[in-house]
C-alpha cells in the first residue's frame, strides 16, 4: 500500500518517494486521508460531466 501512495506522490504531488515514507505514520495518516478525499472528489466531477445535460 506504501509503495502506491509513494508511486501518487511522485506523479501527482512531484514528491519523491523517500519523502513520503520518511514521514511520521500521523504525517502519513494524513496523506492517506487527503488523497482518499482527492479522489472522491475527481470521481464526482467526473459524473457531472458525464451526465447528460437538462433543459
Amino acid at each position: 500500500m506504501e509503495a502506491n501512495i509513494a508511486y501518487y506522490c511522485l506523479h501527482k504531488l512531484h514528491k519523491w518517494p523517500h519523502e513520503f515514507l520518511e514521514l511520521s505514520r500521523y504525517e502519513k495518516a494524513y496523506v492517506l486521508a487527503a488523497i482518499k478525499i482527492k479522489i472522491e472528489h475527481d470521481k464526482k466531477e467526473a459524473q457531472k460531466i458525464k451526465r447528460p445535460h437538462k433543459r
